[in-house]
């Protein structure tokens, strides 16, 4: 039998509207009507208007949960018959003369008997036609925040506005959890209705309402109950399961560690025939265009996001009943949808299945999403909605035109500077056109962010108006095409002439006959000229070429540090063969594996090293030990045929499964690099080049060939300086060293070191290899005067592909990674290899000259990553890096990590970067690392280690509660582990798998411990109580033993009746009996039990008067 939400969503919209209808007319069962209450005591709250006042609880001066609407009065108005109107509907509406307040213990709603609203009258006749907008915009924006107490009626302001004697602006201003956008609507119509009637004299035609908001509210908590409630809340634990906890929308700024709810508007209109294709297709796909926008919204938000798993809540007016349509009060109910945008669907596959998923959250609206919320067991955080983060609201054509004798009436909604949610897109349908409008979150996003959604959000509906409804979701548009141009082509526009056709060893070659004489390499006390060091790098050459060495050959070379390693690297080269360094320090196990791979036929060596190391069949020449046999071969230059394609050298990598991949680069890549350097950073002969990273990464060879290119001076370091902060300054000092590259760790360490300031020869720094941190870049500039630049790029595009200049005067908190160098391409797309917008993640492509051929021997792994180019030539190719970036509004690039690092905790993706920041504020820290560690199998925690300050200590208590100021709960970590330096790895970066794992007795689950002092003992007894538990320890979490929202009155007032200042902030973030304990101590000791502070906060709206009229005539 088919489901009837099946047949339901196969039916036309208009047999859809015409149901709809049919079930309204539909008398309600005895059992389901709602019945006026017997009696005007003090009533329970909705479930709606209970989270309200929680919420209010927490942010008492905060106005977010307002409502204004400004209507424009035009023609002759009788002020006292328009404030006579308006309290005739505060009489006829119970919502509009209800207080909250503490009764026994529960909040109740107060019902008075009468209320009287007084309408103020604000004079703006006087000020001149340029000045009057701004002004109302002001006082419209001022009455709107104004903070209501919700202990005290009325919860209804109104504020008259004159223009001039036939114009008039009303500020009405209600909190919400007496009204909703409904009730608005409804306030001012029926403010129309008894002006028309004052006016005429005559009694008023409205008739009388058959129930109030409190009886609703009764009804409600009585209904909500037995078979039909059950099937409600299964059906929405079933659409919720396993759903994400976080929308990771893109925030240009760090998100608070609590909800501000500051907010800020952009609204604009669509074009008329937009919303016409629009409205026509929904009505082709038998949906509804709510529908249709619904989808939209959820392809924006995925690909803003990268999430194909999205919910997204949604307003329903939930006035259900006959006899609550023409109340006011705050009825509307949240609902949520979740959508899944995997699989590559079509639109209308998309389209079809929101749809189906709104028919079915229609059919079960009941549930109040507060019941949600706690049926749930949401993982609460201050920082964040739960449940969802963005909001769709759907407005249908505003309220019919006022009949009001003499006068003409327009309703607009005023902007307050809130924002409930992260963010809220409106559509309102007007006549034939659609007014969006964004209401964000202004503590993550700024305007200009927000304006470049709203035009991803037209070109989105463009290209969906556009297209078939066949169309693929990924394939719609949401970058418009100038954006498309700018970010694909103009930020690539990188092509710059080199010598295609030279190679690196006919450069030096090209260097020694300019200047044969001059200092080419020093290591210790040898020294070798540029001719010298040609002639034997010559000689090593011919004796590979009658060894059958050529052109694609890998030749091996396994040594330390020394002139014979520099020898070997040329003379290989000079060869037309590749190098494949093998460093002698790798395990043996993982040479061999190298070996076994390549099986290079030839392995230079030194002799100490054929003890440890074994070459298999290939011949080994040991340059130390063997050189007399060179010594007397042919010392000319090797005349040999080579191609750009041709390999110039193959370093191996990690690799994912564990074993390492060799990565092979060709002569075009690697020349490009370096000609782009020596025009970027212009080596000179007076210049000095310290060598320092192993050879087996391949920052080494940029170290090696561009001082020799160019006349200037290499000097290698010796074995093991390069972690050796102190030497390297002693090495920097001698040899009057100009350019040097240092892993950001190593860095640390080395602007961390004594007499660092004294390195003055110093004037290129280049960093690569990890992420710069901001405030090493600024301790840097306080030591040393050198230029700090941040290069990036992987060893499979030939070193590096963006560069970045550190300036003294860069506000940025986080360095970026800048822009492609020349001839390289730089793409950030996502998985269908789109092009994100601007701040959006996604994965960082290379593309250009720089890319490496293959991985030698895994075609596989090489097709993997190795992929065809969409926006290039025919034939060209992208590199799939793996790391996670975004653009800046400028084209320059923030690197963001890598993909398969990303961390999240309780389902909330955390920013470790973020935590590290906020730790190095500590006056004492000087390095700190945040990992998500998992040393029992599902029990992922933080834990972060510091490296301190000789002699000073740091408290785990004393660096939550710095963390805590800033951060979320959830990204504080579990443990502290103090280190005398962190650990590094052969090439000087940080090695977080030598990071150890914390003391597990600090680690493992807490068990009892019990409370200590009478405050704690306070909180624990409450506890006990409300909880219905026999035992509550110092460390348990109130929610988490099954405590929420609705116990808080009842846990709040037996505190407050002992004497304890506590509000409902407390508890939520400090939500264990030690951290309440703390809260209530930290915020004033004990209060004088015989003057109890009063429940709800003494908050009134300051009115606007006469002097604050006088502030804008200035």
């Amino acid at each position: 039998m088919p489901n009837p939400i099946d047949r339901i969503a196969g039916l036309s919209k208009e047999k859809q509207a015409l149901l709809l209808q049919r079930l309204k007319q539909k008398p309600a069962s005895a059992s389901h009507a709602i019945a006026r209450r017997p009696d005007f005591s003090p009533c329970p709250l909705s479930f709606a208007q209970e989270r309200l006042w929680f919420l209010a609880q927490m942010e008492p001066e905060n106005p977010f949960y307002n409502m204004a609407g400004t209507v424009l009065l035009q023609g002759n108005l009788n002020v006292p018959v328009l404030a006579q109107a308006l309290n005739a509907v505060v009489s006829r509406h119970e919502a509009l003369r209800t207080s909250f307040k503490i009764v026994d213990g529960e909040v109740r709603q107060v019902i008075d008997a009468a209320t009287a609203v007084p309408v103020g009258l604000v004079d703006l006749s006087a000020l001149d036609g340029t000045r009057q907008p701004y002004v109302v915009q002001t006082l419209a924006r001022q009455e709107a925040r104004g903070v209501f107490d919700l202990g005290q009626t009325p919860l209804l302001r109104a504020v008259l506005l004159k223009l001039d004697d036939r114009r008039h602006v009303l500020l009405a201003t209600l909190h919400h959890i007496v009204a909703d956008e409904w009730s608005l609507r409804l306030l001012i119509k029926e403010i129309g209705v008894c002006y028309r009637d004052f006016s005429n004299g005559v009694p008023l035609t409205m008739p009388e309402l058959p129930v109030q908001y409190a009886d609703f509210a009764v009804w409600q908590r009585k209904r909500l109950q037995g078979e039909m409630y059950d099937r409600q809340i299964a059906y929405w634990r079933q659409h919720l399961a396993s759903a994400p906890a976080a929308l990771e929308l893109p925030a240009g700024r760090t998100r608070p560690a609590l909800m501000s709810y500051r907010g800020a508007e952009h609204e604009w209109m669509l074009g008329q025939d937009v919303s016409a294709a629009l409205t026509g297709l929904s009505r082709q796909a038998g949906t509804t265009l709510f529908a249709l926008m619904m989808a939209a919204f959820n392809i924006l938000l995925s690909r803003y996001t990268g999430q194909s798993d999205i919910c997204v809540g949604y307003p329903v007016a939930n006035r259900n009943h006959r006899e609550i349509e023409s109340l006011i009060g705050f009825f509307v109910n949240t609902l949520v949808l979740r959508t899944d945008l995997s699989g590559d669907p079509t639109f209308a596959e998309l389209l079809a299945g929101v749809n189906r998923h709104l028919l079915e959250a229609q059919n079960n609206q009941d549930l109040p999403f507060e019941r949600l919320v706690e049926e749930l067991g949401t993982d609460r955080a201050l920082n964040r909605t739960l449940l969802f983060q963005a909001m769709l609201v759907y407005q249908n054509e505003a309220m019919e035109v006022l009949d009001v004798p003499g006068l003409s009436v327009e309703m607009a909604d005023a902007e307050i500077g809130a924002a409930k949610f992260d963010l809220t897109l409106t559509v309102k349908r007007s006549k034939n056109a659609l007014r969006c409008s964004f209401n964000y979150s202004s503590d993550l996003f700024d305007a200009g962010t927000i304006a470049g959604m709203a035009g991803h959000w037209e070109q989105l509906l463009e290209s969906i108006a556009g297209s078939s409804d066949s169309v693929a979701v990924a394939d719609l548009q949401i970058l418009t095409p100038e954006e498309n141009r700018r970010i694909l082509f103009d930020w690539n526009a990188t092509e710059t002439d080199y010598p295609k056709n030279r190679f690196i060893h006919q450069l030096f070659e090209a260097q020694v006959e300019k200047t044969p004489d001059a200092v080419a390499l020093v290591f210790q006390e040898q020294v070798l000229t540029y001719a010298e060091l040609n002639a034997r790098a010559n000689q090593l050459a011919h004796h590979l070429l009658a060894e059958r060495v050529g052109p694609d050959v890998l030749v091996g070379l396994c040594m330390q540090r020394s002139p014979e390693m520099v020898i070997g690297l040329l003379g290989i080269l000079k060869a037309g063969a590749a190098y494949l360094p093998l460093d002698p320090d790798y395990p043996a196990a993982r040479l061999a594996f190298m070996l076994a791979d390549i099986k290079p036929p030839v392995v230079l060596t030194h002799a100490a090293l054929l003890e440890k190391h074994s070459f298999e069949t290939a011949a080994v020449l040991c340059l130390d030990r063997d050189w007399q046999q060179l010594a007397d071969g042919i010392d000319a230059n090797p005349d040999i045929v080579l191609r750009p394609e041709n390999l110039a050298y193959c370093i191996y990598t990690s690799g994912s499964t564990g074993q390492p991949k060799g990565a092979g680069v060709p002569h075009r890549g690697i020349l490009n690099r370096l000609q782009w350097m020596q025009q970027q950073y212009r080596l000179a002969a007076g210049d000095c080049v310290l060598q320092k990273t192993p050879y087996s990464f391949d920052v080494s060879v940029w170290e090696f060939f561009w001082p020799l290119m160019t006349g200037a001076k290499l000097v290698v370091a010796m074995p093991g300086e390069h972690k050796n902060s102190q030497a390297l300054i002693d090495t920097v000092r001698q040899h009057q060293v100009t350019t040097i590259h240092f892993v950001p760790s190593m860095l640390q360490a080395f602007v961390d070191t004594p007499g660092v300031e004294t390195c003055v020869s110093l004037k290129h720094v280049i960093c690569s290899g990890e992420a710069l941190p901001a405030d090493l870049a600024a301790r840097f500039r306080q030591k040393l005067p050198a230029a700090l630049h941040n290069l990036y790029g992987p060893t499979e595009a030939s070193v590096d592909v963006s560069y970045w200049e550190c300036l003294p005067d860069d506000p940025a908190a986080a360095i970026p990674i800048g822009r492609p160098i020349a001839n390289i391409e730089l793409y950030i797309l996502d998985r269908r290899l789109n092009p994100v917008p601007v701040g959006v993640p996604g994965e960082l492509h290379i593309g250009g000259i720089g890319l490496g051929r293959c991985y030698l021997n895994r075609p596989g792994l090489t097709a993997e990553k190795f992929i065809p180019n969409p926006y290039g030539l025919a034939g060209s190719r992208l590199y799939k890096t793996g790391d996670l970036a975004s653009y800046r509004a400028d084209g320059n690039i923030d690197y963001l990590g890598r993909i398969d690092h990303q961390v999240k905790i309780r389902g909330f993706r955390i920013e470790l970067g973020e935590i590290e920041a906020r730790l190095l504020e500590h006056p004492d820290i000087k390095e700190a690392v945040v990992l998500a560690r998992e040393d029992q199998p599902g029990d992922k925690r933080l834990v972060a280690y510091l490296v301190v300050s000789d002699g000073a200590t740091v408290q785990a208590a004393e660096l939550r509660a710095l963390l805590l100021a800033t951060l979320a709960d959830y990204m504080v970590p579990a443990s502290f582990v103090t280190l005398p330096a962190l650990p590094l790895s052969a090439n000087g970066k940080l090695d977080r798998k030598a990071l150890p794992a914390p003391d597990a007795a600090l680690v493992a689950s807490r068990v009892y411990e019990e409370p200590q002092g009478p405050v704690e003992t306070a909180v624990a007894g409450i506890w006990q109580d409300l909880l219905g538990v026999a035992q509550v320890g110092r460390h348990d979490n109130f929610f988490e033993m099954g405590g929420h929202s609705l116990m808080l009155v009842g846990l709040i007032e037996p505190l407050r009746r002992q004497g304890y200042t506590v509000d409902m902030r407390m508890i939520f973030a400090s939500p264990t009996v030690a951290g309440m304990a703390e809260a209530i101590s930290n915020a004033g000791n004990r209060a004088d039990a015989d003057e109890l502070p009063n429940p709800m906060p003494d908050h009134f709206s300051q009115p606007l008067t006469h002097n604050t009229i006088e502030e804008f005539r200035l």
